[in-house]
């Protein structure tokens, strides 16, 4: 906006209010930033949650060796554990959606290839969810020949399934990882944590597939970048002049 005002020898001068503007703009990206900082914080909470608590009480009922015969009156248990871990279907890609457009200002390739892991990764937990929800209707048949072991081999699944979302996961947040660490858009020692723990997990996860059972131990270090990630981007937030692609 631009005020015109007579000066004292009677000249029209104009007075400019871009300063007033910039700092409207200023406030305005800085909302954003926080929205968006905050959004993608809660979501990596929401998901350990939804995800963790699902999990936990799907192998609650499926953990011991004749469980199908146990499954007919818990059944309901089993369906809101497995409903629980299929919401963090659309928590991960909700996470890649609202990370592309930051990551994008930077390396649009990165922005694509973590939103792709993403999918991947939420493709192979659910088909690992189907198989659980698979055990419901097999429990009616917990007396007959083979139906155990078919039970066995649907827990398996979902454990199998589970560990190659974790691997494409951990692979697709090297590249996250990276992007972050060369911008600053978040503090370079919370990004060197993810660079460590994700190559750590997916190590843990292909252990896991051939059959060595220490995964649990390897996913420490990731565990403590996803963790410390939404807390810093609540109260922190990205870097601003990265968030603008300065």
């Amino acid at each position: 906006m631009i005020d015109a005002k007579l000066t004292t020898n009677g000249r029209v001068s104009t007075e400019s209010h871009t300063p007033v503007v910039a700092k409207a703009k200023s406030r305005e990206l800085a909302g954003s930033r926080m929205t968006y900082s905050r959004l993608i914080g809660a979501l990596f909470l929401v998901g350990f949650l939804t995800y963790g608590v699902g999990s936990g009480l799907v192998t609650s009922l499926v953990g011991g060796s004749n469980f199908l015969s146990t499954i007919a009156a818990s059944q309901t248990i089993l369906v809101i554990g497995a409903f629980l871990m299929f919401l963090n279907t659309g928590v991960d890609v909700a996470k890649g959606v609202l990370f592309f457009p930051i990551l994008e200002k930077h390396s649009k390739r990165t922005a694509l290839a973590y939103l792709a892991t993403m999918i991947v990764e939420v493709v192979l937990l659910s088909i690992g969810v189907l198989a659980l929800l698979l055990i419901v209707p097999l429990a009616k048949h917990a007396g007959e020949a083979g139906a155990q072991t078919l039970g066995a081999i649907l827990v398996q699944t979902n454990a199998t399934a589970y560990q190659m979302g974790e691997m494409t996961l951990g692979v697709g947040a090297v590249f996250l990882c990276l992007l972050l660490f060369r911008t600053q858009l978040i503090p370079r020692w919370l990004a060197i944590s993810g660079l460590i723990g994700y190559p750590v997990l997916v190590a843990g996860t292909i252990a896991e597939i051939f059959g060595l059972h220490i995964g649990l131990y390897l996913t420490i270090p990731g565990f403590f970048f996803e963790l410390v990630l939404p807390f810093w981007l609540f109260f922190k937030g990205f870097k601003p002049a990265a968030y603008q692609g300065v």
